[in-house]
């Protein structure tokens, strides 16, 4: 929904609302309503390598030219056509299907021509090169899915889930990311803002009226309508924290004295022999990294060199790698040994600790007659065995505020949770302004503003540069 500063405004969007989950055009909608790029642009749309089959798009506002030019006809739209793809001499350079969308149906909402030849480097370059002599340019990172922004067939909210689709890591993160994409996350963001926009009519009008203002608004139950959408505001922001961790992760780094079953931990988490395991008092010189996944959600652990007074100018710098590793963790694991729990030492080590969610491990509880338990932020387990191991797993999902039922979530990035918690906080102030109509309003405009932004119907074009920038080329 489009922002609205006047009552005829907000009557205006209410009966004529912005298509922001669907590919429908509305001049209403501004940020919809910008005009096609004339220029082509092409790029290679498969990943580099040898491949099968290689694809080749190319968009702009008319490609026949172009397609006449190297296949010597534009294609019937719609239609999959085998084409010859010809140099400047009307030599062969390749062969496959071609594939031409008429605007406005297509995924930037321009003419598009797709080639899909072979999958060899050489072959592909040799056609986009032809492209370029014919007037395209190479397109920058995220180019296309910017101009189906701005064309109106996404919006931001799924133009960020494509590259995140792209960029999966688990399935859980990709059938997130896919919500997004459809429009799952936007239509709820719509829902609110709608919301938003009925209960600001119904302020705005009262202002007119001020000797009957609070009974009026009592009357229609804004405040309860305000109660509704906060209601439904949080219930997004917790799905959107879900989401966001199945995009993000989360960075687990293992700290503790030489010797007390760092590395072993990492194996049995990892599930193979990721790191080099001796009964060697600082084995580990160098931080190791390994990537695993619990309940779909991604997990970087680092093993650290172990931390200890030391006169080793090599494992000097591997403890220095440990503390710069825990300054960028999410969560620390601190091993000790169960025979003797923490000590001086490890006081230390927990003194010296950033402000970061914290798990005390008392390891090889196979050498005493400890049990596997979990006791609220220590664990007692055997690395070497894996008793107790699940207890930790369960205990990182839990420190990272996972819930096991994250089906419904939607892959959230930073800035959408900035703009859901803003808009949090304004629903709150206008609560606590509830008495002063026009301050009330205008923390619901706030509200409505913030939450527009996550959909795109708000945004500088320095963000639009940035996210589009992180896009691979060719999407």
């Amino acid at each position: 929904m489009a922002r609205c500063g006047t009552t005829l405004q907000c009557l205006l969007i209410l009966f004529y609302p912005c298509a922001a989950v669907t590919t429908a055009y509305n001049p209403f909608c501004m940020s919809l309503a910008l005009s096609r790029s004339p220029d082509l642009i092409a790029a290679i749309a498969t990943a580099p390598g040898r491949g099968g089959v290689g694809v080749i798009r190319v968009s702009g506002a008319d490609i026949s030219p172009l397609a006449i030019a190297i296949l010597g006809r534009v294609p019937e739209a719609r239609h999959a056509t085998f084409s010859r793809f010809l140099d400047g001499n009307g030599e062969v350079l390749d062969e496959g299907i071609a594939l031409h969308f008429v605007a406005p149906h297509s995924y930037t909402g321009e003419q598009v021509l797709e080639l899909q030849g072979h999958g060899g480097p050489v072959v592909l370059n040799l056609v986009l090169q032809r492209c370029v002599e014919l007037g395209a340019r190479l397109a920058e990172p995220g180019e296309f899915t910017r101009r189906a922004y701005l064309n109106g067939k996404l919006d931001l909210a799924q133009a960020e889930a494509v590259a995140d689709v792209i960029d999966a890591a688990s399935s859980k993160a990709a059938r997130s990311a896919v919500r997004s994409l459809s429009g799952a996350f936007s239509a709820r963001i719509a829902e609110l803002v709608e919301a938003l926009t009925r209960l600001r009519m119904l302020v705005e009008a009262t202002l007119d009226f001020p000797e009957e203002e609070i009974d009026f608004l009592q009357q229609a139950d804004a405040f309860g309508r305000l109660d509704r959408i906060d209601a439904s505001l949080q219930a997004v922001r917790a799905q959107a924290r879900q989401g966001a961790l199945l995009r993000e992760g989360l960075t687990v780094v293992l700290i503790g004295q030489p010797n007390v079953g760092k590395s072993s931990l990492l194996n049995q988490l990892a599930g193979f022999e990721a790191a080099i395991v001796t009964e060697i008092a600082g084995t580990t010189r160098d931080t190791v990294r390994e990537a695993i996944q619990i309940q779909g959600v991604p997990l970087h652990i680092i093993d650290t060199a172990g931390l200890r007074e030391t006169e080793d100018p090599v494992e000097k710098i591997g403890i220095a790698r440990t503390w710069a590793a825990v300054e960028k963790a999410d969560v620390a694991l601190l091993l000790v040994d169960a025979a003797h729990g923490l000590s001086v030492s490890e006081a230390t080590i927990l003194q010296r600790l950033p402000e970061v969610t914290r798990l005390t491990i008392h390891n090889k509880i196979d050498m005493t007659e400890e049990v596997p338990r979990a006791q609220g932020n220590e664990i007692w387990l055997s690395a070497k065995t894996g008793d107790g191991v699940e207890l930790l797993r369960d205990k990182l999902l839990e420190s990272a505020g996972w819930q096991a039922a994250g089906e419904g979530a939607f892959m959230a990035r930073a800035r959408h949770l900035d703009a859901l918690a803003r808009g949090a906080d304004h629903l709150m102030a206008a609560r606590q302004l509830a008495s002063q109509l026009e301050l009330f309003a205008e923390e619901l405009r706030l509200a409505q503003a913030a939450l527009s932004e996550i959909t795109g119907e708000f945004t500088a074009d320095d963000l639009l540069g940035e996210i589009f920038s992180k896009f691979c080329i060719g999407k």
